[in-house]
Protein backbone atom coordinates (compact mmCIF):
# COMPACT_ATOMS: atom_id res chain seq x y z
CA UNK A 1 0.00 0.00 0.00
CA UNK A 2 1.38 3.57 -0.86
CA UNK A 3 2.41 6.00 1.84
CA UNK A 4 -0.12 8.20 2.79
CA UNK A 5 0.05 11.71 4.50
CA UNK A 6 -3.41 12.21 5.67
CA UNK A 7 -5.33 10.23 7.46
CA UNK A 8 -8.37 10.50 4.65
CA UNK A 9 -5.33 9.88 2.03
CA UNK A 10 -5.01 6.32 3.79
CA UNK A 11 -8.65 5.76 4.23
CA UNK A 12 -8.91 6.42 0.38
CA UNK A 13 -6.56 4.10 -0.45
CA UNK A 14 -8.01 1.41 2.15
CA UNK A 15 -11.69 1.54 0.11
CA UNK A 16 -10.31 1.54 -3.11
CA UNK A 17 -10.51 -1.88 -2.85
CA UNK A 18 -14.58 -2.59 -3.30
CA UNK A 19 -14.60 -5.86 -1.01
CA UNK A 20 -12.80 -4.20 1.95
CA UNK A 21 -14.93 -0.73 1.58
CA UNK A 22 -18.56 -3.22 2.35
CA UNK A 23 -16.52 -5.41 4.71
CA UNK A 24 -15.44 -2.12 6.46
CA UNK A 25 -19.22 -0.92 6.01
CA UNK A 26 -20.83 -3.39 7.49
CA UNK A 27 -18.83 -3.82 10.27
CA UNK A 28 -19.75 -0.38 10.86
CA UNK A 29 -23.15 -0.53 10.08
CA UNK A 30 -23.02 2.55 7.67
CA UNK A 31 -23.01 2.54 3.29
CA UNK A 32 -19.94 2.03 1.53
CA UNK A 33 -20.46 5.05 -0.06
CA UNK A 34 -20.07 6.97 3.86
CA UNK A 35 -16.51 6.01 3.75
CA UNK A 36 -15.39 7.69 0.38
CA UNK A 37 -17.17 10.63 1.68
CA UNK A 38 -14.93 10.40 4.65
CA UNK A 39 -11.85 9.43 2.32
CA UNK A 40 -12.63 12.48 -0.12
CA UNK A 41 -13.12 15.05 2.62
CA UNK A 42 -16.82 15.34 1.86
CA UNK A 43 -18.23 14.79 5.15
CA UNK A 44 -16.74 14.08 8.56
CA UNK A 45 -17.18 10.74 10.61
CA UNK A 46 -18.74 11.10 14.36
CA UNK A 47 -16.18 9.99 16.92
CA UNK A 48 -17.79 6.56 17.45
CA UNK A 49 -17.29 5.84 13.52
CA UNK A 50 -13.57 7.02 13.79
CA UNK A 51 -13.54 4.19 16.72
CA UNK A 52 -15.24 1.13 15.22
CA UNK A 53 -13.53 2.07 11.65
CA UNK A 54 -10.16 1.47 13.64
CA UNK A 55 -11.65 -1.70 15.14
CA UNK A 56 -12.41 -3.06 11.87
CA UNK A 57 -9.12 -2.61 10.24
CA UNK A 58 -6.37 -4.74 10.56
CA UNK A 59 -3.63 -3.97 13.00
CA UNK A 60 -1.10 -2.45 10.59
CA UNK A 61 -3.45 -0.17 8.86
CA UNK A 62 -5.04 0.61 12.34
CA UNK A 63 -1.80 1.31 13.96
CA UNK A 64 -1.02 3.04 11.16
CA UNK A 65 -4.38 5.71 10.53
CA UNK A 66 -4.29 5.83 14.91
CA UNK A 67 -1.00 7.40 13.90
CA UNK A 68 -1.94 10.01 11.27
CA UNK A 69 -4.99 10.50 13.45
CA UNK A 70 -3.10 11.93 15.81
CA UNK A 71 -0.71 13.67 13.76
CA UNK A 72 -3.86 15.65 12.79
CA UNK A 73 -4.51 16.24 16.45
CA UNK A 74 -8.10 14.83 15.58
CA UNK A 75 -10.28 15.36 18.46
CA UNK A 76 -12.42 12.22 18.59
CA UNK A 77 -14.29 14.14 21.87
CA UNK A 78 -15.30 17.18 19.58
CA UNK A 79 -18.87 17.87 18.65
CA UNK A 80 -18.32 19.44 15.43
CA UNK A 81 -17.87 16.03 14.19
CA UNK A 82 -19.87 14.16 15.93
CA UNK A 83 -23.60 14.06 15.21
CA UNK A 84 -26.22 11.53 16.88
CA UNK A 85 -25.56 8.93 19.97
CA UNK A 86 -25.90 5.08 19.16
CA UNK A 87 -28.68 5.22 21.68
CA UNK A 88 -31.98 6.52 22.53
CA UNK A 89 -31.15 10.27 23.53
CA UNK A 90 -32.89 11.05 27.15
CA UNK A 91 -34.36 14.04 26.32
CA UNK A 92 -36.24 11.77 23.65
CA UNK A 93 -36.88 8.93 26.65
CA UNK A 94 -38.37 12.08 28.49
CA UNK A 95 -40.72 12.56 25.95
CA UNK A 96 -42.27 9.47 25.57
CA UNK A 97 -42.85 9.09 29.43
CA UNK A 98 -44.80 12.83 28.88
CA UNK A 99 -46.17 11.37 25.99
CA UNK A 100 -47.53 8.72 28.27
CA UNK A 101 -48.58 9.90 30.90
CA UNK A 102 -50.91 13.50 29.72
CA UNK A 103 -52.25 11.85 26.70
CA UNK A 104 -56.33 10.44 26.67
CA UNK A 105 -56.40 6.69 26.74
CA UNK A 106 -58.53 6.82 23.70
CA UNK A 107 -55.20 8.38 21.58
CA UNK A 108 -52.53 7.15 23.59
CA UNK A 109 -51.50 3.99 21.04
CA UNK A 110 -51.68 5.70 18.11
CA UNK A 111 -49.65 8.90 19.72
CA UNK A 112 -47.03 7.34 21.10
CA UNK A 113 -46.44 4.88 18.97
CA UNK A 114 -45.56 7.17 16.12
CA UNK A 115 -43.61 9.40 18.16
CA UNK A 116 -41.40 6.43 18.34
CA UNK A 117 -41.62 4.93 14.90
CA UNK A 118 -40.75 8.75 13.50
CA UNK A 119 -37.52 9.33 15.49
CA UNK A 120 -36.60 5.80 14.76
CA UNK A 121 -36.86 6.49 11.25
CA UNK A 122 -35.03 9.60 11.72
CA UNK A 123 -32.34 7.23 13.31
CA UNK A 124 -31.73 4.34 11.58
CA UNK A 125 -32.09 5.91 8.04
CA UNK A 126 -30.25 9.02 8.67
CA UNK A 127 -29.20 9.18 5.20
CA UNK A 128 -32.60 8.23 4.04
CA UNK A 129 -31.40 5.68 1.84
CA UNK A 130 -34.94 3.97 1.62
CA UNK A 131 -36.24 1.81 4.61
CA UNK A 132 -39.86 1.01 6.39
CA UNK A 133 -40.67 0.43 9.91
CA UNK A 134 -43.87 -1.28 10.59
CA UNK A 135 -45.52 -1.77 13.92
CA UNK A 136 -47.13 -5.72 14.10
CA UNK A 137 -49.84 -6.19 16.58
CA UNK A 138 -50.94 -9.97 17.61
CA UNK A 139 -54.73 -9.81 16.94
CA UNK A 140 -57.15 -10.75 19.68
CA UNK A 141 -57.79 -14.50 20.35
CA UNK A 142 -60.21 -16.56 18.33
CA UNK A 143 -62.83 -18.95 20.54
CA UNK A 144 -59.92 -21.16 20.81
CA UNK A 145 -58.08 -18.93 22.84
CA UNK A 146 -55.70 -18.74 20.46
CA UNK A 147 -53.67 -16.40 18.49
CA UNK A 148 -54.13 -17.17 14.58
CA UNK A 149 -52.38 -14.41 13.22
CA UNK A 150 -50.77 -10.83 13.65
CA UNK A 151 -51.85 -7.22 11.71
CA UNK A 152 -49.82 -4.58 9.93
CA UNK A 153 -51.22 -1.90 12.65
CA UNK A 154 -49.11 1.35 11.63
CA UNK A 155 -46.07 1.82 9.24
CA UNK A 156 -43.81 4.86 7.69
CA UNK A 157 -41.29 4.93 4.92
CA UNK A 158 -38.72 7.07 3.58
CA UNK A 159 -38.28 6.35 -0.36
CA UNK A 160 -38.77 4.55 -2.20
CA UNK A 161 -40.99 3.40 0.15
CA UNK A 162 -44.52 5.65 1.53
CA UNK A 163 -44.37 8.35 4.25
CA UNK A 164 -47.40 6.49 5.37
CA UNK A 165 -47.62 2.95 5.42
CA UNK A 166 -51.57 2.07 7.04
CA UNK A 167 -52.95 1.95 3.40
CA UNK A 168 -50.12 -1.14 2.34
CA UNK A 169 -51.03 -3.10 6.19
CA UNK A 170 -51.76 -6.55 5.83
CA UNK A 171 -52.42 -9.99 8.05
CA UNK A 172 -49.26 -12.02 8.71
CA UNK A 173 -49.28 -15.31 9.75
CA UNK A 174 -46.88 -18.05 10.57
CA UNK A 175 -44.81 -17.91 6.76
CA UNK A 176 -44.18 -14.26 7.78
CA UNK A 177 -40.34 -13.32 9.40
CA UNK A 178 -42.93 -11.22 11.79
CA UNK A 179 -44.75 -14.88 12.73
CA UNK A 180 -41.77 -16.85 12.92
CA UNK A 181 -40.11 -13.77 15.62
CA UNK A 182 -43.75 -13.49 17.48
CA UNK A 183 -43.94 -17.06 18.24
CA UNK A 184 -40.71 -17.50 19.47
CA UNK A 185 -40.19 -14.40 20.88
CA UNK A 186 -36.62 -13.57 20.00
CA UNK A 187 -35.42 -11.10 17.39
CA UNK A 188 -34.68 -12.00 13.89
CA UNK A 189 -32.76 -10.69 11.13
CA UNK A 190 -32.65 -11.63 7.19
CA UNK A 191 -29.27 -9.87 5.94
CA UNK A 192 -30.51 -10.62 1.83
CA UNK A 193 -33.65 -11.51 0.93
CA UNK A 194 -32.55 -11.87 -2.49
CA UNK A 195 -31.34 -14.97 -1.29
CA UNK A 196 -32.88 -16.20 1.47
CA UNK A 197 -36.74 -15.52 1.13
CA UNK A 198 -37.16 -18.11 3.04
CA UNK A 199 -39.07 -16.01 5.58
CA UNK A 200 -40.10 -12.46 4.31
CA UNK A 201 -41.01 -9.53 6.54
CA UNK A 202 -44.78 -9.24 4.27
CA UNK A 203 -44.90 -9.16 0.59
CA UNK A 204 -41.30 -8.23 -0.84
CA UNK A 205 -40.98 -5.27 -2.71
CA UNK A 206 -38.30 -5.36 -6.09
CA UNK A 207 -36.26 -2.52 -3.40
CA UNK A 208 -36.83 -4.35 0.11
CA UNK A 209 -33.24 -6.11 0.52
CA UNK A 210 -32.70 -6.85 3.88
CA UNK A 211 -35.24 -6.87 6.96
CA UNK A 212 -35.18 -7.26 10.77
CA UNK A 213 -37.89 -7.91 13.52
CA UNK A 214 -37.92 -7.51 17.44
CA UNK A 215 -40.99 -8.94 19.61
CA UNK A 216 -42.58 -6.22 22.34
CA UNK A 217 -42.31 -8.26 25.31
CA UNK A 218 -43.99 -7.27 28.63
CA UNK A 219 -43.36 -10.18 31.38
CA UNK A 220 -42.57 -12.98 28.87
CA UNK A 221 -45.76 -12.30 27.21
CA UNK A 222 -45.91 -10.71 23.60
CA UNK A 223 -47.59 -8.09 21.91
CA UNK A 224 -46.09 -8.44 18.66
CA UNK A 225 -43.36 -7.33 16.80
CA UNK A 226 -41.56 -3.89 15.23
CA UNK A 227 -40.66 -5.06 11.33
CA UNK A 228 -37.75 -2.66 10.13
CA UNK A 229 -36.81 -2.94 6.52
CA UNK A 230 -34.34 -1.72 4.57
CA UNK A 231 -33.08 -1.09 0.28
CA UNK A 232 -29.36 -2.10 1.81
CA UNK A 233 -28.34 -5.41 1.98
CA UNK A 234 -26.58 -6.14 5.08
CA UNK A 235 -28.02 -3.20 6.96
CA UNK A 236 -28.66 -4.66 10.64
CA UNK A 237 -25.05 -6.43 10.64
CA UNK A 238 -24.58 -3.68 12.85
CA UNK A 239 -25.00 -4.24 16.39
CA UNK A 240 -25.03 -0.91 17.51
CA UNK A 241 -27.81 -0.72 14.97
CA UNK A 242 -29.60 -3.74 16.38
CA UNK A 243 -29.39 -2.47 19.85
CA UNK A 244 -31.15 0.76 18.43
CA UNK A 245 -33.73 -1.16 17.47
CA UNK A 246 -34.48 -2.86 20.74
CA UNK A 247 -34.13 0.27 22.48
CA UNK A 248 -37.26 1.60 20.66
CA UNK A 249 -39.20 -1.31 20.23
CA UNK A 250 -39.04 -1.57 24.21
CA UNK A 251 -40.10 2.06 24.04
CA UNK A 252 -42.85 1.28 21.67
CA UNK A 253 -43.97 -1.75 24.25
CA UNK A 254 -45.14 1.53 26.60
CA UNK A 255 -48.10 2.28 23.98
CA UNK A 256 -49.75 -1.08 24.87
CA UNK A 257 -52.19 -2.13 27.97
CA UNK A 258 -51.22 -5.18 29.72
CA UNK A 259 -54.08 -7.36 28.34
CA UNK A 260 -52.84 -6.51 24.85
CA UNK A 261 -49.58 -8.88 25.66
CA UNK A 262 -50.79 -12.68 25.05
CA UNK A 263 -48.57 -15.85 26.56
CA UNK A 264 -46.17 -17.70 24.44
CA UNK A 265 -48.63 -20.66 24.18
CA UNK A 266 -50.95 -19.31 23.29
CA UNK A 267 -49.43 -18.23 20.05
CA UNK A 268 -50.55 -20.88 17.29
CA UNK A 269 -50.30 -18.94 14.04
CA UNK A 270 -51.65 -20.31 10.88
CA UNK A 271 -50.99 -19.40 6.92
CA UNK A 272 -52.64 -16.20 5.67
CA UNK A 273 -53.96 -15.48 2.21
CA UNK A 274 -51.67 -13.42 -0.37
CA UNK A 275 -51.56 -10.10 -0.72
CA UNK A 276 -53.77 -9.81 -3.69
CA UNK A 277 -56.34 -11.50 -1.82
CA UNK A 278 -55.93 -9.25 0.51
CA UNK A 279 -56.21 -6.35 -0.94
CA UNK A 280 -59.53 -7.92 -2.54
CA UNK A 281 -61.46 -8.61 0.61
CA UNK A 282 -60.16 -4.69 2.13
CA UNK A 283 -62.01 -2.66 -0.52
CA UNK A 284 -65.04 -4.24 1.83
CA UNK A 285 -63.78 -2.70 5.04
CA UNK A 286 -66.03 0.78 4.77
CA UNK A 287 -69.09 -0.78 3.67
CA UNK A 288 -68.86 -3.65 6.07
CA UNK A 289 -68.19 -1.02 8.99
CA UNK A 290 -71.40 0.65 8.11
CA UNK A 291 -73.34 -2.61 7.71
CA UNK A 292 -72.61 -3.51 11.12
CA UNK A 293 -72.86 -0.19 12.56
CA UNK A 294 -76.66 -0.06 11.31
CA UNK A 295 -77.37 -3.74 12.42
CA UNK A 296 -76.16 -2.69 15.88
CA UNK A 297 -78.59 0.41 15.92
CA UNK A 298 -81.30 -1.49 14.62
CA UNK A 299 -80.34 -4.02 17.19
CA UNK A 300 -80.49 -1.35 20.32
CA UNK A 301 -77.00 -1.61 20.70
CA UNK A 302 -74.92 0.71 19.87
CA UNK A 303 -71.39 -0.04 18.41
CA UNK A 304 -68.83 2.83 18.09
CA UNK A 305 -66.60 3.18 14.86
CA UNK A 306 -63.47 1.78 16.68
CA UNK A 307 -65.30 -1.42 18.27
CA UNK A 308 -67.01 -1.78 14.33
CA UNK A 309 -63.62 -1.48 12.98
CA UNK A 310 -62.25 -4.30 15.34
CA UNK A 311 -65.41 -6.49 14.58
CA UNK A 312 -64.41 -6.13 10.65
CA UNK A 313 -60.54 -6.74 10.97
CA UNK A 314 -62.02 -10.30 13.09
CA UNK A 315 -63.90 -11.25 10.13
CA UNK A 316 -61.43 -10.03 7.81
CA UNK A 317 -59.03 -12.77 9.62
CA UNK A 318 -61.57 -15.60 10.22
CA UNK A 319 -62.13 -15.36 6.17
CA UNK A 320 -58.41 -14.97 4.95
CA UNK A 321 -57.73 -18.29 7.32
CA UNK A 322 -60.50 -19.89 5.52
CA UNK A 323 -59.17 -18.84 2.07
CA UNK A 324 -56.27 -20.30 2.48
CA UNK A 325 -57.17 -23.54 4.36
CA UNK A 326 -59.75 -24.37 1.15
CA UNK A 327 -56.98 -23.57 -1.11
CA UNK A 328 -54.75 -25.74 0.30
CA UNK A 329 -57.13 -28.42 1.26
Amino acid sequence: MPESSSWRGLLRDIVSNHVERERIANEIGIRSITLTRWANGESNPRPNNVRQLLHALPKQQRDLLTELLEEEHVDLTDPSISDQPDEVEYAFIRQVFETRATTPANLLFWSLSRRVMQQALRRLDPERVGMSITLVQCMPPSSDGKIHSLRESMGLGTPPWPGDLEQQAMFLGAESLAGHVVTNSRPETINDLRVDNSLLPAYQTEYEVSATAHPILYTNHVAGCLLVSSTQPNYFLSQARLSLILDFTQLIGLAFTPEQFYPSDSIELRLMSSLKVQRDLFTTFQQRIITLMKESFNASRTLTRFEAEQAVWKQFEEELIHTQHSSQA
